[in-house]
């Protein structure tokens, strides 16, 4: 016995040729109604962190930006992506520099508080920014890393008129009242601070 073939829609059928002579470029993005993916350094890739471990907030209008924060992570760059969307972490940083290539995360926009320098105040007036690897190990300072690292410090500084000298650009041990020795003695400010001067 023979099926009986199903009729076609002819208004699907329209439907379908119309759509079909629509160009590409007009048709909706996949990631229509995802969150924006803007970043407050252009070279950045949004990574963020989750909610739980920063403060929302309207920087430079509620509190001043004055200082720049570095800091050395002792762990992975995909660890601390984890760490800073964990939670039960209270922990995260402005932006992630990776070792191998000096690619750059931003995980908390500018404008509100990332909880990276264990002092309110200072965490209310600076931008902290983490660097992948160990205090102990300067194999991890990469000259990309120092570049790409030096040339998001720069934007910053000309963003929220910071001098670009060492009393405006601290290291994380010269916190007040910080436990952490970070970057650590490996790290080199004077090549650090000259290529800020210069990108």
């Amino acid at each position: 016995m023979e099926r009986a073939r199903p009729l076609v829609d002819r208004r699907r059928l329209l439907k379908g040729a119309a759509l079909a002579a629509v160009p590409y470029a007009l048709l909706p993005d996949a990631r229509a109604g995802a969150e924006p993916q803007a970043v407050d350094f252009p070279a950045a890739e949004w990574q963020p962190a989750t909610t739980y471990n920063y403060t929302v907030a309207d920087r430079p209008t509620a509190h001043p930006v004055d200082h720049v924060i570095i800091h050395v992570t002792q762990e992975t760059y995909a660890q601390t992506l984890a760490i800073f969307q964990n939670p039960q972490k209270k922990v995260s940083a402005h932006y992630l520099v990776r070792s191998a290539d000096g690619h750059v995360a931003q995980c908390v926009r500018e404008a509100d508080i990332a909880w990276h320098a264990g002092n309110w105040d200072n965490n209310t007036r600076s931008i902290g920014i983490e660097h992948e690897g160990w205090v102990d190990r300067p194999a991890y300072f990469t000259d990309a890393l120092y570049e790409r690292s030096a040339r998001l410090t720069a934007a910053i500084c000309a963003t929220y008129a910071i001098p670009k000298d060492r009393a405006h650009i601290i290291g994380h041990y010269e916190v007040p009242g910080t436990d952490h020795t970070d970057p650590g003695p490996n790290w080199d400010w004077a090549r650090y601070i000259r290529l800020v001067n210069f990108a």
